[in-house]
């Protein structure tokens, strides 16, 4: 497991902000950053300071992506024609692990990469391993039937904090979702406000 992964409860309490918008979040008993001077006021921030925010809070949201992947993923939106924090996002909701996320077959982004690396999860019939797997549209994602009853994705069938957006089609009974369509950065779901065109600030700089 790497450290990321490991400390996953911290970056709430870290960016100070609920990332997921989880009731379960440790920033709602304690409203500072984490570690022995966590609890001083924190500074104005920078210009330079805002824009890293910015990209950690959207690199944390879809659990805490490395940033040699990042920096990939902002490349490859860079080539493309148009707005490229558009198609930076876009992107990132195109990841398989945030596919199952927002299909709610998961209850958390880094539960939805560990069950892709386990094994569980069909991409059009196909077993993918792969958390990274960029799903097109039209792709049908579904949970093996074996894997079904696992405790974790019952539990995240029935979670209320969050719905299943409108590019994306879910047939909860039978654990199959579409992909339907790349979103655009209003329709994606964030619990706390993303940045995206400060991320692209940030590496152009």
């Amino acid at each position: 497991m790497s450290k990321r992964i490991a400390a996953k409860h911290k970056i709430d309490r870290r960016l100070g902000v609920n990332l997921w918008g989880r009731a379960k979040s440790p920033l709602n008993k304690r409203e500072y950053a984490p570690g022995m001077h966590g609890a001083t006021r924190r500074k104005k921030p920078t210009d330079f300071g805002t824009q890293l925010f910015a990209k950690q809070q959207l690199k944390g949201y879809y659990g805490s992506i490395s940033e040699k992947q990042f920096l990939r993923y902002f490349k490859e939106a860079s080539r493309r024609p148009g707005d490229t924090s558009e198609h930076l996002v876009g992107i990132l909701e195109q990841r398989l692990d945030a596919v199952i996320y927002r299909m709610k077959f998961v209850p958390t982004v880094f539960a939805a990469r560990q069950f892709v690396n386990h094994g569980h999860i069909l991409v059009n019939g196909k077993k993918v391993t792969i958390p990274s797997y960029l799903v097109k549209e039209g792709d049908v994602v579904e949970v093996k039937p074996a894997s079904r009853e696992i405790p974790m994705v019952m539990e995240a069938a029935n979670l209320n904090e969050r719905d299943v957006p409108e590019y994306i089609d879910v047939d909860a009974k039978a654990f199959k979702g579409t992909f339907v369509r790349v979103p655009k950065f209003a329709e994606i779901p964030y619990p706390v406000q993303m940045q995206p065109n400060l991320v692209i600030e940030f590496y152009s700089r």
